[in-house]
């Protein structure tokens, strides 16, 4: 595991601030409206490291824009994400994790892996 940097310390307690999942460039802004001073290429430097330590997790919108969140959990899960306000829950689905088994051994494949991001508009934002 990495160190803990004053940059990454500073990235984390952002994302602890909130369910919502925020761009890169959302989390510098707030950042520097903080007042901290963490370059944008040293915040989506420190949000790859994290990600790929299962600390922040990654999703892709629609647009194809990379959104991050704090990860609250330590194996495999989905989320399903406001496409209004960010806000996020991350869900645990058997379901497709049996039809991604029963697909790729259908097909031959082995050691497969899957993303599945679900977007709407939660309750408070539905009418927005």
């Amino acid at each position: 595991m990495e160190r803990r940097t004053a940059q990454r310390a500073a990235i984390l307690e952002v994302l602890e601030g909130g369910r919502a999942f925020l761009s890169a460039q959302d989390l510098h802004d707030r950042l520097r409206s903080k007042k901290r001073s963490v370059g944008l290429t040293t915040v989506y430097r420190n949000l790859q490291s994290l990600v790929e330590q299962g600390v922040v997790d990654v999703v892709r919108t629609p647009a194809g824009e990379s959104k991050y969140r704090l990860c609250s959990k330590d194996f495999h899960h989905h989320h399903l994400v406001c496409r209004h306000c960010g806000v996020s829950v991350e869900v645990e689905s058997p379901e497709v994790e049996k039809w991604a088994s029963v697909i790729a051994r259908d097909h031959g494949f082995s050691d497969v892996t899957h993303e599945l991001e679900l977007f709407g508009n939660c309750t408070q934002c539905k009418n927005a």
